[in-house]
């Protein structure tokens, strides 16, 4: 089945851009408003500096020149290469400080988007593409700051330039000034004319970038998967589709970027075109002077430059005016599960788990757990069982509150685990996922991960324990070997292992193990069992396995089916009484038979 469309499209904003999103960016600029107003001071420097050239070459072909005085000639050409690298000096000082700015607005961003990506539930995780939240801390990021920092001093020094260039240009010639000024509401109409459409182009092409990234990295870290069954011609006819949509939209949004610079251009052709018109025909020859003519051409010039540089930094506010936006929908995505206003830090756990008539549903109106009562006595061993998707890593996970009953109430220590801090709650939980995640780095980085403070002694000795020394001793470099990301240089297994070695470190005092034993061979786990004795020893531990044989010893299994608890007891009284769990187990036997 194809999957051209399987990717939602982030919403086109028809509504006009919301302002308070510029105000809200400005918390990021108050910090570097003392630099931006120096670098600002720098411009101005240069700009009028580079205004006064003008006027030196009006005076030398309307006085030096005619008169032949090579002494006042010589003197205003000083001052003309004075001028000049007086300009030069003060904007690539202003530059190098913009630049600063820039990376230091980038750096702000991004601690706090990447900061509360830590805090959202997996709900949002689960809801969405990674590539695409991906290129909102990264892509969307860099451009953004751009606009923040050289964009806005660009708006307000090309607007002070235009009043300087109107001011020294009035101050030669009144009447030629009002020609060149004819040009404006031409302009401003052509400007409003596109706006709308720009900014929804530029969207659009924010939506298609956004879809292409998220299919690039999920079928980089499903690589393997793509090989196995022989996607790539099927994958690559995907990526070319997805590829051609953004080129379309880029093409599309470019077409009317690309207006502005045209039109702003024309009609500064047509103006001084006029000026040369109206300065020698209308008013007649000699009276006005070639330098004065000269003069308010170069000034035009220049008054039309402010103005096209105002047209591309408009063009760069429209373009990534989608992108804040983007960013600030992700940063007030809500914390659905957080302390709550009152959390207390939860005390030092015993162990003691009840669930009080718990309900729970990923999807509104499709519940997974319905009115789910019970209790787990402190030290207790308790194994789930049931039919993938009955609910087993759901109870798992409302224990550890990475989501949020929607009814009901869990206790630990009979303390509601809603109204305890979840750091001081998750620090002592130990938590085993059959999916075992492998940071970029060291084993040895890996296996502290749970304990930042743990000494190498403590680390060798958690890896003894559940069987992971051996086969780390063998690798090149042992503890310290690079396992590069996603521990692409270890098996299934040897992940699972150093997982293990990770949670036992950190000590829990409730252990979840999610069929964290399902890469491990048989006989591994059969030298493990003595490592997972010690881990069980003393805690309250919840077990998945999918290999029942591996949870007969644990001192209640619960079978889970249909939004609760069918069955419990141990394993001796669930056979006996031969319902789900011991056709379950028959059927298992048999199979390994």
């Amino acid at each position: 089945m194809s999957r051209r469309n399987t990717y939602k499209e982030d919403e086109i904003l028809e509504e006009p851009f919301n302002y308070r999103h510029l105000l809200r960016a400005s918390v990021y600029i108050k910090k570097y408003i003392r630099f931006m107003g120096l670098a600002l001071f720098l411009s101005a420097l240069g700009g009028i500096t580079a205004l006064f050239m003008p006027m030196i070459t009006k005076k030398a072909l309307d006085v030096a020149v005619p008169e032949k005085n090579m002494k006042m000639l010589y003197s205003l050409v000083g001052l003309l290469v004075l001028s000049y690298a007086l300009s030069i000096i003060f904007v690539s000082i202003r530059s190098r400080i913009m630049v600063r700015v820039s990376q230091n607005i980038i750096y702000d961003i991004r601690k706090d988007i990447f900061g509360h990506l830590q805090k959202l539930p997996f709900q949002y995780y689960d809801d969405r593409p990674h590539g695409k939240i991906l290129i909102r801390v990264v892509n969307y990021v860099n451009s953004v700051s751009d606009m923040l920092s050289n964009g806005l001093i660009n708006i307000v020094l090309e607007s002070m330039n235009l009043i300087f260039i109107v001011i020294f240009m009035f101050l030669v010639d009144v009447k030629l000034s009002l020609v060149v000024m004819c040009g404006v509401p031409v302009l401003m109409f052509f400007l409003l004319h596109i706006k709308k459409k720009q900014r929804i182009a530029w969207q659009r092409v924010s939506n298609k970038n956004s879809n292409l990234n998220a299919y690039l990295q999920e079928n980089i870290v499903g690589a393997r998967i793509t090989q196995i069954f022989a996607r790539e011609d099927e994958n690559k006819e995907i990526f070319e589709g997805l590829s051609d949509r953004c080129r379309g939209a880029w093409m599309e949004a470019v077409k009317y970027s690309n207006l502005v610079w045209p039109g702003i251009d024309s009609i500064s052709v047509f103006v001084r075109a006029a000026i040369f018109v109206f300065g020698l025909v209308i008013m007649g020859e000699g009276n006005v002077s070639l330098g004065t003519i000269i003069a308010i051409s170069s000034y035009a010039s220049r008054f039309w430059q402010p103005i096209m540089n105002l047209g591309n930094t408009f063009n760069n506010f429209i373009n990534n005016i989608a992108y804040l936006e983007r960013i600030f929908e992700t940063i007030d995505e809500p914390v659905t599960v957080d302390d709550a206003p009152d959390a207390i830090k939860m005390p030092e756990i015993k162990g003691e788990v009840k669930f009080e008539n718990v309900s729970f549903a990923y999807e509104k109106d499709k519940e997974v757990l319905h009115n789910v009562s019970f209790t787990v006595k402190p030290g207790e061993s308790v194994a789930l069982v049931g039919p993938t998707g009955a609910g087993k890593s759901t109870i798992v996970s409302l224990v550890s509150r990475f989501y949020n009953v929607e009814k009901g109430r869990i206790l630990i220590d009979g303390q509601d685990i809603s109204k305890v801090t979840l750091a001081s709650l998750r620090s002592q939980m130990g938590i085993m996922l059959q999916d075992s995640f492998i940071f970029s780095g060291t084993i040895e980085d890996n296996i502290r991960y749970g304990k930042l403070d743990a000494t190498k002694e403590e680390i060798v000795r958690a890896s003894k324990t559940v069987c992971a020394h051996d086969f780390i001793k063998t690798m090149s470099d042992g503890y310290e070997t690079e396992v590069k990301e996603r521990g692409s240089l270890l098996s299934q297994g040897q992940k699972q292992l150093i997982s293990f070695a990770r949670t036992l470190l950190s000590d829990p005092r409730v252990l979840v193990l999610d069929e964290a034993t399902s890469s491990i061979d048989v006989q591994t786990e059969r030298a493990l069992q003595k490592g997972l004795d010690e881990m069980l020893k003393g805690r309250t531990s919840f077990i998945i396995a999918h290999r029942l044989s591996t949870i007969m010893n644990c001192d209640r299994i619960m079978y889970i089916d249909d939004g609760g608890i069918v069955e419990c007891g141990t394993h001796k009284e669930l056979m006996e009484q031969k319902g789900q769990y011991y056709k379950l187990f028959t059927s298992q036997m048999e199979d390994i038979a």
